[in-house]
């Protein structure tokens, strides 16, 4: 098996600890939570995994580019903008703040969840522009 591939697969399986962080993380704003605060005890486990899959797609992302000499296509700007989505949009659901309303961290999550889709999806489709 070759270092390319191995990456990729690494970076693919990086994406399914996401999203399984994701589903962990419905789970603690919809089951336990106390005021406006997600569950603690399953908040602390999704956002260590949330990291953990941060870290290794940002690595294995920024090897593969590397691998391929920054060679990317024009849908991979796309891709790079929906990830900062997913990000930002997960950070203000789950940040330690009071003042923020638990339907806000809701809302945070299913803009995240969309994001994802989308980058998903754009992933599989792969379209050509131009």
């Amino acid at each position: 098996m070759d270092a390319h591939l191995l990456v990729k697969i690494v970076h693919m399986s990086s994406a399914s600890l996401l999203i399984l962080a994701i589903v962990i993380g419905v789970y603690a704003l919809f089951v336990g939570t106390q005021g406006d605060q997600p569950n603690p005890k399953t908040r602390k486990f999704f956002v260590g995994l949330q990291h953990f899959s941060y870290l290794l797609i940002i690595l294995t992302g920024i090897t593969l580019l590397f691998m391929n000499h920054f060679e990317v296509k024009p849908w991979f700007y796309a891709k790079v903008v929906l990830f900062l989505v997913v990000i930002s949009s997960l950070l203000k659901a789950f940040k330690k703040d009071t003042n923020i309303l638990l339907t806000q961290r809701r809302a945070g999550m299913v803009i995240g969840i969309v994001a994802l889709a989308a980058l998903l999806s754009l992933v599989m489709i792969k379209p050509v522009f131009g």
